[in-house]
């Protein structure tokens, strides 16, 4: 089957600094894939030319063979590219559910008149809202949590929810950078398999950004490795392991684990 996502030749400059250069890959369904590298090496940037924060001076990307160049950020949102962000970004002082709400937009179609009237359009759409809602937040465990105030969340749950969140505008792919932030052993444990949930109950393709190589090396089916915007690596947890060009790049040193 052809590939979900298919990324060829991205590249970006910032006034003379090719923060990414030469960018290739391609992403099957349900595949997870790593992303790794020093800091600094691009690995956001890639993100943000997938969901077009920035426009690439170089390349073409295409989600299930639609090209996505050129679109509004909302709209590669809708042709089902959801992402989730290093640093949290919920909308605190909302509960839960609205945070969650706030990501079905797209599927509602009631008018102001009728929200303002309360007529039976508006309570409809809202019913199958609240109803979508719940069953994602079961998902994690968070149903209990849905009146809460967002900011009030514990860290973990925090993370958790921004993911709930994406996957409520029903990506086909799934970007998760740095997931695991800020997570002690346990709760990155539980990272993993709620993963591994996602990808298997909602039919996605996943590309993880993560500095965590515990967390990398158990999810990833594929790791590519970027250096100063460039490919340096890419295969197998195992290949990647004990490739000397990884191990000098990201470890700084020559020798195997």
């Amino acid at each position: 089957m052809p590939p979900i996502l298919d990324v060829s030749n991205l590249g970006i400059n910032f006034s003379g600094l090719q923060a990414l250069d030469d960018f290739n890959i391609q992403v099957s369904r349900r595949e997870i894939v790593g992303l790794i590298g020093p800091n600094g090496a691009g690995k956001t940037t890639v993100f943000n030319l997938l969901t077009n924060v920035y426009s690439p001076t170089m390349g073409g990307v295409k989600l299930k063979g639609r090209n996505t160049l050129g679109k509004a950020t909302h709209k590669v949102t809708q042709y089902g590219i959801a992402r989730t962000f290093q640093n949290i970004r919920l909308f605190k002082s909302l509960s839960v559910m609205d945070n969650v709400k706030i990501a079905l937009h797209n599927n509602m179609s009631y008018t102001l008149l009728e929200a303002c009237l309360r007529l039976p359009s508006y309570w409809k759409q809202e019913a199958f809202a609240t109803k979508t809602c719940m069953e994602l937040l079961s998902v994690f465990d968070m149903e209990g949590m849905a009146d809460s105030p967002a900011g009030s969340l514990p860290y973990g749950a925090q993370r958790r929810l921004e993911i709930v969140r994406a996957l409520a505008t029903n990506p086909k792919v799934l970007l998760l950078d740095e997931p695991a932030a800020g997570m002690n052993p346990s709760e990155t444990a539980d990272l993993m398999r709620t993963i591994h949930d996602v990808r298997d109950k909602f039919d996605v393709a996943i590309i993880l950004i993560e500095h965590d190589m515990s967390l990398v090396m158990g999810i990833c089916e594929r790791i590519l490795v970027l250096s100063y915007g460039l490919i340096i690596a890419q295969g197998t947890p195992e290949e990647i392991r004990n490739n000397p060009l990884v191990i000098e790049a990201y470890l700084g040193q020559q020798g195997s684990e």
